[in-house]
């Protein structure tokens, strides 16, 4: 499955989301964007969830690798 990588820790909070809604925006059917992250994205997850329809919600997963680094992917149906 190809991917899509964003490691978000060093973008301003503002700029998050829409960044990581034009990234998922940009992919195909079947890709994935994974981010890495400075917080367990939970929000993230239920914006994509509520908002997004092609948002694989069943197959997200999130590991925490780190104290501060978190890696979560998003596939696209």
């Amino acid at each position: 499955m190809p991917e899509t990588r964003l490691d978000l820790r060093d973008v301003p909070p503002p700029e998050r989301h829409p960044k990581i809604f034009e990234a998922f925006e940009q992919l195909d059917s079947g890709e994935r964007l994974t981010l890495v992250n400075d917080h367990e994205p939970t929000p993230l997850y239920h914006q994509m969830a509520a908002e997004v329809e092609s948002f694989d919600a069943e197959a997200y997963t999130v590991d925490r690798v780190g104290p501060n680094e978190f890696v979560a992917t998003l596939p696209k149906k």
